[in-house]
């Protein structure tokens, strides 16, 4: 009689792999539930503003961790909550998007203006393999002291340095170094910032 093999208990959850940057099935039962419990938050937080008694209880639970001295203005959209996390006397206004398959650091003390969009989801290139449920999470950093005005993109993997400025509609697709005020579509560095 032949035996069972043994199973693998090192093979990655799809979360992991999530989490760890690699493609992943985003139709994982695991992976679906994290999504829904976010939504329903999200939808929770809609019909709040942030003086509501239960904007704090609801945006913790959403975002594991999330500072006392931070704010984010409802109404506010993510995918999980668990990829973000937010430093200190951070501030986000109004119809904030984050897409946090990837990670999204936002750094402390940094305002981020409406409407503004942050998206994680890198799709396969290749069309037969974007027919799958399946897709690539590249991180977002944003550091301290930053100021992103209304309705700013940042792309999938970009770094944005310290006490950068971002000009209101730009589209952020690449890294931008510390101390840059950055504009346009997409988004370069127009002129060096704190250089006395």
């Amino acid at each position: 009689m032949e035996r069972a093999a043994p199973m693998n208990t090192s093979e990655k959850k799809e979360m992991e792999k999530m989490r760890n940057g690699e493609l992943y099935c985003f139709a994982d039962p695991e992976v679906d539930a994290s999504a829904r419990h976010a939504k329903k938050l999200c939808a929770r937080l809609q019909t709040m503003t942030v003086y509501d008694e239960e904007y704090r209880e609801v945006i913790e639970e959403l975002i594991p961790g999330f500072p006392k001295t931070a704010t984010i203005c409802p109404p506010f959209v993510c995918d999980h909550g668990s990829g973000i996390q937010i430093g200190e006397q951070v501030f986000i206004n109004h119809n904030c998007v984050m897409l946090d398959c990837g990670n999204i650091r936002i750094g402390r003390h940094t305002l981020i203006g409406p409407n503004c969009q942050f998206y994680t989801p890198q799709h396969p290139m290749d069309y037969l393999e974007r027919r799958k449920p399946q897709e690539t999470g590249l991180p977002i950093t944003i550091g301290e002291d930053c100021w992103l005005g209304g309705s700013v993109v940042v792309c999938p993997g970009v770094t944005i340095g310290n006490r950068c400025i971002i000009a209101a509609g730009s589209v952020v697709t690449k890294d931008i170094p510390d101390d840059s005020l950055a504009a346009g579509c997409p988004a370069v560095v127009k002129k060096k910032l704190n250089t006395e």
